[in-house]
């Protein structure tokens, strides 16, 4: 029988490595070519010593409405989605059902931390939800005062997908809500610095001023005087221009909520009246003037019975002569 043989207790050599055939990782593309890799680590932390990558604003914005829309609001809608370059427009939804959960899923499935819901009632009256998700707050508004860039055919003409500028009034610092609005408006209407879709130069201003209780809303662009030559003359920038884009429409504040598309009521504007109100009002007005008709038409019997005319003596003197 043969014999076995014996086990070396040496270890086997290990197994050669194979070498990294893997493309190397693409450098990061921006709007002027690509972005070379840091060399190492520290190149990543700041000067200051804070540990972790820099702030990236990465906000994007729901954009979206209900159904039975009218035309008018709905143009009003696409003229803000064609402003906002970091904005993402979905199908239409049906506001009666369960409208904050729907809403809320939709925003988490499209990856967004904000929400613009334009909200049509009686194919009358628009209201305007602005949210942040998941956390909230949450704006309602009444939307006044709504003119399209169609139908306005106004001389401005900025390029689209540049970032704005926004301007606010100075009565945006006096009160709390009109704090609280500004910093929500400021981070929905604001592009992100290095969106992919956006341009990195600002060539149009968004005005947002205070006035009656009402946010008015306006769209500039900025011209500035040139020549063929220079493009730009020495000075140019002091007689810079601005030239309305639209669209336009005035916010009217109902109520603001400690959620998303509700919660806690942190503020009521005791100005609001509702627009059912109003035409309630109207109709009334109209029907006081039919009851007033009809008043003065029975005073008029009611005198006519009480107080008889006299026979006329002169009556019957010409009968009979024919």
């Amino acid at each position: 029988m043969a014999k076995k043989r014996k086990r070396s207790s040496a270890a086997p050599a290990p197994a050669a490595e194979k070498p990294d055939d893997s493309a190397p990782e693409r450098p990061q593309r921006t709007l002027f070519g690509f972005k070379d890799q840091p060399d190492s680590a520290a190149e990543l932390v700041p000067k200051d010593g804070a540990a972790g990558a820099p702030f990236r604003n990465k906000e994007k914005v729901l954009i979206t409405c209900s159904r039975r829309i009218i035309y008018r609001y709905r143009h009003l809608m696409l003229n803000v989605v064609s402003l906002l370059p970091h904005a993402k427009k979905d199908s239409k939804v049906e506001s009666k059902q369960s409208k904050g959960g729907q809403l809320n899923e939709l925003v988490e499935l499209r990856s967004c931390s904000s929400c613009l819901f334009f909200e049509c009632r009686k194919q009358k009256d628009l209201y305007l939800w602005m949210v942040k998700s998941p956390a909230g707050p949450s704006v309602k508004f009444l939307v006044n005062a709504v003119h399209t860039m169609e139908e306005l055919k106004l001389t401005g003409n900025h390029l689209k997908g540049s970032r704005p500028l926004l301007t606010f009034s100075s009565n945006f610092d006096q009160q709390p809500h009109w704090k609280l609005l500004k910093e929500m408006i400021t981070q929905i209407f604001a592009t992100p610095k290095d969106h992919r879709k956006a341009k990195p130069f600002h060539d149009h201003v968004f005005v947002f001023s205070i006035v009656d209780e009402h946010i008015w809303f306006r769209n500039y662009q900025i011209s500035v005087p040139h020549n063929e030559i220079d493009k730009v003359d020495k000075g140019g920038l002091d007689k810079m221009t601005l030239v309305e884009v639209g669209p336009r429409f005035c916010l009217n504040p109902i109520k603001i909520f400690g959620g998303s598309f509700g919660g806690p009521t942190l503020y009521e504007n005791p100005f609001y009246v509702s627009p059912n109100q109003i035409r309630a009002l109207e109709k009334r007005k109209k029907a006081g003037k039919y009851a007033h008709k009809v008043k003065a038409k029975v005073r008029r019997k009611e005198h006519e019975r009480v107080n008889h005319l006299e026979p006329d003596e002169f009556a019957d003197i010409w009968k009979g002569e024919d």
